[in-house]
């Protein structure tokens, strides 16, 4: 008796989903790529500065104390010609803001160096996030930081006579987040240059303290001498100093210690085009080869 041959199963006949392929694993795109290299570095300074509350206190003690202690000491002194009824603390207490801000980036940008020491930044930099995406990182960490320290020494505001009405919370946020950009732009590319934290802190020294001086933040540009008058129009950080006591105080008290009426306004603009140059010279470092 013979048997049925047995017949080949035919391929053909197989439904469709089992002969399917498997599917190509998705390959992420340039923009999702240095939006991710954005996004790591941005949260590794966030998360590292809450590991370590030291900064916190240094950061806030040394303004805190600027504030009281020398507010105090000139409170006798302190006079502004038709500024009548502003004592030195609610003078001085715009130029602490900014001054918050420049020791928070100071401070967030000398890991820069301890990075770069460590292989940290070498391995991110063979990553494929561009250098661009590395400096936007960075400065957007350092950045948030320094809106959040400058937020709590805000709590102090009521103390120096800020009143509600004359409260601008849009420009406050913007000057401030401008001015952290700048910065934190300047730190880095210094930072890239500089081989030690003590040589850092020299350079920044020397940079960033006289600018924050002649900003407008210890004396007022009303009375100040010719050259120094011009000095002081010509520096970038004069523009967050007034833009923060413009949103605090409105435009009245910018006016009466001294500022020219036709640069009420100009700040968002001038921080704007101070970030930029800052976060492009500090992304021309990084891409230096060495």
């Amino acid at each position: 008796m013979n048997l049925p041959a047995t017949v080949a199963p035919d391929s053909s006949l197989e439904p469709a989903d089992t002969r399917a392929s498997p599917e190509k694993e998705r390959v992420p795109g340039t923009l999702a790529l240095q939006w991710a290299t954005v996004r790591v570095l941005l949260a590794r300074d966030v998360v590292r500065f809450f590991r370590q509350p030291s900064r916190i206190v240094g950061a806030l003690a040394q303004p805190i104390l600027f504030w009281f202690v020398i507010g105090a000491g000139f409170a006798g002194s302190f006079r502004v010609e038709g500024a009548q009824g502003m004592d030195y603390q609610r003078f001085s207490f715009p130029g602490v803001v900014t001054m918050v801000v420049l020791f928070s980036a100071i401070f967030a940008t000398i890991s820069v160096i301890e990075d770069r020491r460590e292989g940290f930044l070498q391995s991110v930099l063979a990553g494929p996030g561009s250098r661009l995406s590395v400096v936007l990182g960075k400065a957007l960490g350092s950045s948030v930081i320094a809106l959040l320290q400058a937020s709590l020494f805000l709590l102090f505001a009521p103390l120096a006579g800020v009143k509600a009405a004359t409260l601008d919370v849009p420009l406050l946020v913007s000057v401030m987040l401008l001015s952290a950009l700048a910065l934190t732009g300047m730190g880095i590319a210094l930072a890239w240059w500089v081989r030690s934290t003590a040589g850092y802190h020299a350079v920044m020294s020397i940079v960033l303290l006289p600018m924050w001086v002649l900003s407008g933040a210890m004396f007022p540009l009303k009375g100040a001498g010719p050259l120094l008058a011009w000095v002081m129009r010509l520096n970038p950080m004069r523009f967050s100093v007034e833009g923060i006591r413009r949103a605090l105080y409105g435009a009245e008290a910018s006016l009466a210690v001294g500022t020219s009426s036709s640069g009420a306004g100009l700040e968002v603009p001038v921080l704007i085009a101070f970030a930029a140059v800052f976060l492009g010279l500090a992304a021309f470092s990084v891409s230096r080869r060495e």
